[in-house]
């Protein structure tokens, strides 16, 4: 009964024409997807600080205090805007009952003032930081090398930027009192974490299992998803690991879903039978799963035909979806009022998309569950058809014997309106969908 979404794309401030004015644009949207709009529950924003240079997205983070008030680095004011306009912006994401989810990139900063040697190892780099804001100013025993850690012990270097050592007391302290500000002081809700391969999972069950002081909630816990761009076994460790150490709910982007999803939708004849091996970290661990079809991430690998197959899958089965903004917005998929776009998936996911989910047939073209059901939410049938030149179904049997079904969302090459399909005494139905398309069906109970 939750959707998220991510509230940005690769340079959208620029590409809009809305440098410096993201946040006041956001806001604008957001009582259209909240509570009382379509539904989301929840939008994850861009890196708030200051970065490297004007006109970033926050992810070469320079001044981790400075959310647009400091003339340095070219302006005064982020990407997307000042502290009070973000302010401004949580304030109204929480009026529509949705929370507020912060970037956090701290295994890598960019910018620097000055060169400087590392006495370990006697290379130059550039890790000296006097940040106008006055806070975490660095220098190279922050980075690795470090005498906290001479080697590099844990996680990757990201690009050729400086790699924060989180061992060293100055640094972890700096992180602690950022994460106290993002929960506590601008009313934020969680955390999705960049880059998780690049530092210990510790450092994340430290942010986690912190006691943050809301106003009105002296023991809140935040949301915690952690972006670990691998395969199933990593992932998994790495949920394994912070899991460990936290009893916050933490979360990782289902990547391995998500390539799947890429070939359903631009492959043709890709067998569907993929979608049922259980390598995906929403089959293994649906509470720990956020899925998505595309993200910032992706300029250079986007989903680019029938993307609404991958929406559709992530919308009606396991795991937390995360719909993009330019899908959503620039891509016009959102496809108010009718039955054919993101608006329909989103309802049917609040209304009919709970319970306990059952393969009911696969085959290479043809892919059929069944969602059981709460006391909240209906179920659902959802047929996913790859054929490209007709209709397909078969028979299966569900969970609801002698049930009318009524198709609340569909799109595909034909858009002609689905009928409504019944099951006999013993729960069996045939429920078609549309060629290079989906039907999602939800039972009556008269």
């Amino acid at each position: 009964m939750a959707v998220m979404m991510q509230g940005f794309y690769w340079d959208c401030a620029k590409e809009e024409n809305r440098l410096g004015e993201w946040w006041n644009y956001v806001a604008e949207k957001i009582p259209s997807l909240g509570k009382q709009g379509i539904g989301f529950d929840a939008i994850w924003l861009p890196p708030i600080s200051k970065g490297a240079s004007p006109g970033t997205m926050g992810y070469d983070p320079y001044d981790y205090f400075d959310l647009g008030d400091f003339e340095q680095k070219g302006s005064v004011k982020t990407s997307f805007g000042n502290r009070a306009e973000l302010e401004s912006l949580i304030k109204t994401i929480h009026e529509n009952g949705m929370g507020a989810i912060a970037d956090m990139v701290i295994n890598h900063n960019s910018g620097a003032d000055e060169e400087e040697e590392n006495p370990l190892d006697g290379q130059k780099r550039w890790t000296k930081f006097n940040p106008k804001s006055g806070k975490f100013p660095r220098n190279w025993d922050c980075f690795h090398p470090s005498r906290y850690e001479k080697v590099m012990l844990e996680g990757e270097q990201f690009a050729g930027f400086p790699h924060l050592c989180h061992r060293n007391p100055k640094v972890y302290a700096a992180m602690y009192e950022y994460a106290r500000l993002i929960i506590e002081d601008l009313d934020f809700d969680g955390f999705r974490f960049d880059f998780v391969k690049g530092f210990g999972a510790w450092m994340i069950g430290l942010l986690a299992k912190y006691q943050y002081q809301k106003k009105d909630n002296p023991n809140f816990s935040p949301f915690v998803v952690g972006e670990y761009w691998s395969g199933p076994d990593d992932i998994h460790d790495w949920l394994d690991a912070v899991s460990t150490l936290t009893d916050s709910q933490i979360a990782a982007f289902d990547f391995p879903l998500r390539y799947k999803l890429k070939d359903v939708c631009d492959t043709l004849n890709y067998d569907l039978r993929n979608l049922t091996d259980g390598t995906s970290v929403s089959a293994a661990r649906p509470f720990n799963a956020v899925t998505f079809v595309d993200n910032h991430d992706m300029n250079d690998n986007f989903v680019t035909n029938d993307k609404m197959l991958g929406y559709s899958f992530i919308l009606t089965q396991d795991g937390y979806p995360c719909v993009f903004w330019r899908d959503y917005y620039n891509y016009e998929l959102a496809r108010p009022n009718t039955p054919n776009g993101i608006d329909a998936l989103v309802q049917a996911h609040h209304k009919h998309a709970g319970g306990e989910s059952c393969i009911l047939h696969a085959d290479p073209d043809l892919y059929i569950s069944q969602r059981g059901g709460t006391e909240d939410q209906s179920g659902l049938i959802y047929v996913l058809n790859n054929l490209g030149n007709q209709w397909s179904g078969t028979t299966v049997q569900t969970k609801w014997p002698n049930t009318r079904f009524i198709p609340v969302a569909w799109d595909g090459h034909d858009q002609a309106h689905p009928d409504e399909r019944s099951t006999d005494e013993e729960g069996n139905g045939e429920f078609p969908a549309p060629p290079r398309g989906y039907c999602v069906y939800a039972p009556i109970f008269e």
